[in-house]
């Protein structure tokens, strides 16, 4: 007892003395090596200011061993999982939880400078934008002609703007969500949660993200820029919305959704106001169904940071609630697809992504945070398979005869 004293505290003057000199910093390294494993508290605490006062800190391998003795494992965050799922690591030790991964093409082609900013557009996650494009294309799709496809330049210029916009609200979001995501696991090491970028450089990446959204926007007729411009308060609700509400995946939905008016808009000079409700209806209450899957990842952290989601209001009534919105949304689309039209077939062609919802409904495991994630994306493809059922069945449709058109004339 009486060396481990005399120990630490030379220990401790070699400590004072560290940052000014390097002879103390081989004092340092002379003590410790003569210190007992396990080291001694006063002993850690010395070796800690050291490195903390130094510029080059301490230097002694036996200070490194007897921090390291003492310190936990580190959690390693297995960034090769394309679902940052939680593995475990080292010594038993669990590693973080998150949706983020380093080995995407984001981070093998770009330079290291710009990766920040794409991993805050989220260009390295890409679902949410199919998940925004999706009801744009439905739109577009039950405003094309009978027997025709839909219009090929609209398609491209609303996957170039659902691009943008989507890397845009992302980065609202997180501007508002920074100190809420850096206390959620799998939010934690995003750009702004993480500090890899600061507020200016998140607010100056959002102004290019939006002039992009701007020029892409004016290439569509007047009325659909007018439809446009006035989503850009919705934005901003979403986030809001956690703060006041169990809900905001409502107002989540009433934002992503904004495509299924504005694609009308563009593609037939003002909306379909016999089609635009139910599809909207349908799309509203998808995001209902998909987000709250997605929210379900966070309910341990939610709670304890006092976000709101509708998974946390939920919980064990979840799935209920699940179906009912599955239900709703193919009940919607079916009378969207009557009011637009479309082939006699196309009801059938909706058992295809009717049979996925179901299968979402039924197979997702809530209390598991991957399997939350999977099933949040594989709504990509509940998207895809609505698109080709309402191009199917504009393909199906007959076209108006001539004569019904000549006396609708001659009238």
């Amino acid at each position: 007892a009486s060396r481990r004293s005399r120990a630490g505290s030379a220990i401790q003057l070699s400590a004072m003395l560290s940052c000014a000199c390097a002879p103390a910093r081989t004092l340092c390294r002379h003590l410790t090596t003569a210190l007992p494993s396990p080291p001694i508290p006063g002993a850690l605490s010395c070796c800690r200011a050291v490195r903390a006062a130094s510029p080059l800190g301490c230097r002694s391998n036996a200070c490194a061993s007897h921090t390291a003795a003492a310190s936990p494992p580190a959690r390693r965050l297995h960034v090769g999982d394309p679902l940052g799922t939680s593995r475990e690591g080292a010594g038993g030790a669990r590693a973080g939880f998150t949706d983020m991964t380093k080995d995407s093409w984001v981070h093998r082609w770009l330079p290291p400078a710009l990766v920040p900013y794409a991993e805050l557009g989220r260009w390295d996650r890409p679902t949410g934008t199919w998940l925004l494009l999706w009801p744009c294309l439905w739109s577009i799709g039950m405003a094309a002609p009978a027997g025709a496809l839909p219009d090929a330049s609209l398609c491209a210029l609303f996957t170039a703007g659902a691009f943008t916009m989507r890397g845009a609200g992302c980065t609202v979001n997180d501007l508002w969500d920074r100190d809420f995501d850096a206390q959620v696991e799998r939010t934690r090491q995003r750009p702004l949660a993480s500090g890899a970028l600061d507020t200016k450089q998140a607010l100056a990446f959002l102004g290019a993200q939006l002039c992009v959204s701007l020029g892409v926007l004016v290439q569509l007729p007047l009325i659909a820029v007018g439809v446009g411009l006035a989503s850009t308060p919705l934005w901003a609700l979403y986030p809001l919305a956690k703060r006041h509400t169990h809900w905001p995946q409502a107002v989540l939905g009433v934002a992503f959704n904004w495509g299924v008016l504005l694609g009308s808009a563009a593609a037939l000079g003002e909306p379909d106001w016999a089609v635009v409700p139910p599809l909207y209806a349908a799309a509203w209450l998808w995001t209902m169904h998909y987000d709250t899957v997605y929210a379900h990842q966070d309910v341990r952290d939610d709670l304890r940071a006092g976000i709101r989601s509708s998974a946390v209001r939920l919980g064990a009534a979840t799935r209920p609630f699940l179906a009912l919105c599955g239900t709703g949304c193919v009940g919607f689309l079916s009378l969207a697809c009557m009011t637009a039209e479309l082939s006699a077939a196309a009801p059938l062609l909706l058992a295809a992504p009717a049979a996925h919802l179901a299968w979402q409904v039924v197979a997702v495991d809530l209390s598991s945070r991957p399997d939350c994630m999977r099933t949040f994306q594989a709504n990509r493809d509940f998207g895809l398979l609505v698109f080709i059922a309402i191009v199917v069945g504009k393909l199906l449709a007959s076209p108006p005869r001539a004569d019904s058109q000549l006396k609708d004339d001659e009238l």
